[in-house]
């Protein structure tokens, strides 16, 4: 079982923002920006490139919602999913970056290599 689904199942605690009966956002706890929660369906999916639009229909609203919830809907936010090992991702299950709060740099991309393709 994975670390989220271990959250999910209250395993492992942790700083719940908002949740309802399908998603589940909190606190991530190596934060990159002064906001940076973590959105996830209930239901284990391994990465973007399994995520029904059913379920994505219900993530958008969803993520509407923590954003409002974490007052950064007016102000601006960001959100990212990383997609297997050379998109970063490092828990196999379907989860959204929402981070905002500040000004947000695109600067940690700048240390990627680019294989000689730009």
């Amino acid at each position: 079982m994975c670390i989220f689904c271990k959250i999910i199942n209250n395993e492992i605690p942790s700083n719940i923002i908002l949740e309802n009966e399908e998603f589940m956002a909190f606190h991530d706890i190596n934060p990159k920006a002064p906001i940076h929660v973590l959105a996830i369906p209930k239901t284990h999916v391994d990465s973007f490139n399994e995520v029904s639009p059913q379920t994505m229909e219900g993530m958008t609203k969803f993520m509407q919602d923590v954003a409002k919830e974490m007052g950064i809907d007016k102000s601006g936010y960001r959100v990212i999913t990383n997609v297997g090992d050379n998109g970063g991702q490092e828990v196999k299950h379907l989860h959204f970056h929402i981070v905002g709060g500040a000004k947000l740099a695109w600067s940690h991309l700048s240390d990627a290599d680019p294989m000689g393709k730009f």
